[in-house]
């Protein structure tokens, strides 16, 4: 695997998910949702540089609580206004000159191994790659005359981590922000670099609202069971 530089995006509220503290902070079966996810990225690819972009106010509160729970190597940037200036702090705070740059978001602890290597893989192949899945809802576009159905057969639910070559994405980064740019990838097609689509997986939940914190705590009971039975344990 190429030499990977991760930027782990952290920067939100989470005022949706309630709580004393944002999500990123909360426990997860007694372990922060943040030090799951730097966990992951250290588990899928060793070695590789770790930033994590912070609300700065949260920067000291962070570093005393990842002491506690010895959490992998990484380093901290703080963040800007919006979450495209948080991105681009998180490449500038990057000081080796890794071949990938993978951006995720700091409330999805349950990203497995296997998924970041994949879109990693893809991304050296293509140049660029974010992983994907197919709705399984129905959805409505709402317009001037009221709302109309979509195909669903033509959507896709997009993921992270959303892996790039380092100068496609930097290069991207040079823009100036635009309220469109909801991810890494809408800013690298609006510079214009393809992305390529790969598998994601149900599993990678963006913990949101209080809710989220129950479902993946049944994934992670889910998972163990799993482990189990492959095991024969």
């Amino acid at each position: 695997m190429e030499r990977t530089g991760v930027i782990i995006v952290a920067g939100g509220s989470g005022r949706r998910c309630g709580g004393p503290r944002p999500k990123q902070f909360q426990p997860l079966e007694g372990r922060p949702v943040l030090a799951r996810t730097i966990d992951a990225f250290a588990a899928a690819l060793p070695g590789a540089e770790v930033v994590v972009v912070l609300p700065a106010e949260y920067v000291a509160f962070w570093q005393n609580l990842a002491a506690r729970f010895d959490v992998k190597p990484h380093r901290v940037a703080e963040g800007g206004a919006e979450r495209f200036h948080s991105v681009r702090r998180g490449i500038e705070a990057l000081k080796s000159a890794p071949a990938l740059i993978a951006v995720h978001d700091g409330a999805r602890p349950l990203v497995s191994e296997e998924l970041i290597r994949r879109v990693a893989a893809t991304a050296a192949a293509e140049g660029a790659a974010i992983p994907v899945l197919e709705p399984a809802d129905s959805y409505r576009m709402l317009d001037g005359e009221g709302s109309h159905a979509l195909d669903r057969r033509q959507l896709r639910i997009v993921q992270t981590p959303q892996i790039f070559r380092a100068e496609i994405l930097r290069r991207a980064y040079g823009a100036e922000w635009r309220a469109e740019f909801t991810d890494d990838a809408s800013v690298a097609e609006a510079a214009g670099y393809p992305v390529a689509l790969c598998e994601g997986e149900a599993i990678n939940l963006k913990i949101t609202r209080p809710e989220d914190f129950a479902i993946a705590e049944g994934l992670l009971a889910a998972l163990r069971t799993a482990e189990r039975e492959q095991w024969g344990a």
